[in-house]
């Protein structure tokens, strides 16, 4: 398993566009996955980040499809239930179960972990934590015992 970041450099937005573009694609070329999740945009307060962050998800969509791999979708409800069992989760909740769940020695940054949970759900076909249970995990009030 490996994670990452794409930098971006400090230039017109079609040109940090084409870098996120480029940047997945060689990171399809390298990881040569067979499928692709994204999470789906939420309007949040400032609109200008929303459309932002729509773009720069576009990029991945084409990234992925250019390569033709399948891509599928899931809101940030859908994650959060899928890994932590609460649609209402904090970054911190999802931090601490993508680490227990993929046995990681310590918490993935907040972007790692958002992507991590993104594929998690993806892989257990967005069904929540009650898939997990071929792990051995067992669930005791909404927490892995």
């Amino acid at each position: 398993m490996t994670s990452g970041c794409i930098r971006t450099p400090d230039t017109e937005l079609p040109e940090r566009i084409k870098s996120i573009l480029e940047g997945l694609i060689q990171v399809i070329a390298d990881g040569k996955p067979q499928q692709v999740a994204v999470e789906k945009v939420f309007v949040n307060v400032n609109p200008e980040s929303t459309l932002l962050l729509g773009q720069a998800r576009g990029a991945a969509i084409c990234a992925a499809v250019t390569s033709h791999l399948p891509v599928s979708e899931y809101t940030a409800l859908q994650v959060k239930q899928a890994v932590v069992g609460n649609g209402h989760a904090r970054k911190e909740q999802v931090q601490e179960m993508v680490r227990r769940l993929l046995k990681l020695p310590g918490a993935p940054g907040a972007d790692a972990a958002d992507a991590l949970a993104c594929a998690i759900c993806h892989a257990h076909g967005g069904q929540g934590l009650g898939s997990l249970s071929t792990l051995g995990l067992r669930i005791r009030r909404g927490r892995l015992a």
